[in-house]
């Protein structure tokens, strides 16, 4: 017997969140980008390269919808991140507190594979069973390994319905389950030793992680983890017009919110 969501008392009223998901918001302007994308796309990717770039440093398009900036700064920052994508290389983002990098994720995420949910939040007691996959224990017990008793991590269901897959502060994780994703990244699939099995990953999967400058030390990536990612630095804003066009979108968006 299933338990619906409005049943257990957990909401899915995207209109009432207090903070949607950058698809839900601007979903809108992923349609109308959709819409007017006639260029070539990589296998599972909603929108083209050139459309992402789009969605993320705004413009007007041809039927008058306008695109709001999500990232403002650097354009060729942008054009980097999204051919790493394009070229099924994982994406790295660094950065020092404030440069936008979860930010950049989130919106790339949703671009790209219309989901950005698929989040590992690192941290000093991130476990492996976060980045690979875990178990239902009460029915480990009752019926042995199997399918239904496995409890998958985000990066294995951003494998298998070919999506992006997200991680926030990597290098906050143990070394050693940050390696847990050496084999993700270079064999592009993920071993379940109990069951025999291994869930490949399906096209337009990808991983984008972000990490601080200032916690460089904290856990520092390993050679043969970072040489998988290509890294990304993003800079602090160029000028305080820059700031100021941040700090007035936000506020702007807050707003609208409240």
């Amino acid at each position: 017997m299933t338990t619906s969501a409005a049943a257990s008392g957990l909401s899915t009223d995207t209109a009432s969140a207090l903070r949607p998901h950058a698809e839900q918001t601007y979903a809108t302007e992923l349609e109308a980008l959709a819409g007017a994308d006639d260029r070539q796309r990589p296998p599972g990717w909603r929108l083209s390269p050139w459309a992402v770039t789009q969605y993320l440093l705004g413009t007007t398009l041809d039927d008058g919808t306008e695109i709001t900036p999500k990232y403002i700064g650097s354009r060729r920052v942008v054009e980097v991140a999204v051919a790493t994508l394009a070229t099924d290389r994982a994406l790295l983002l660094i950065g020092v507190p404030g440069t936008a990098k979860t930010w950049l994720s989130e919106h790339l995420a949703a671009a790209v594979s219309g989901d950005s949910t698929l989040l590992v939040q690192g941290t000093a007691g991130t476990s492996e069973e976060a980045v690979r996959y875990g178990w239902n224990y009460a029915r480990l017990l009752a019926e042995g390994p199997s399918e239904a008793a496995l409890v998958p991590s985000p990066v294995m269901t951003a494998m298998a319905r070919g999506s992006i897959g997200r991680i926030e502060e990597l290098t906050r994780m143990p070394s050693d389950v940050q390696d847990g994703l050496i084999t993700v990244l270079s064999e592009k699939a993920l071993p379940v030793a109990e069951l025999g099995v291994e869930v490949q990953a399906q096209r337009g999967f990808n991983i984008i992680a972000t990490a601080n400058d200032r916690d460089r030390g904290v856990n520092d990536l390993s050679s043969a983890l970072r040489r998988r990612f290509n890294t990304v630095v993003l800079p602090v804003p160029d000028s305080a017009e820059d700031e100021v066009r941040i700090v007035t979108q936000r506020v702007e968006q807050l707003g609208r919110s409240l």
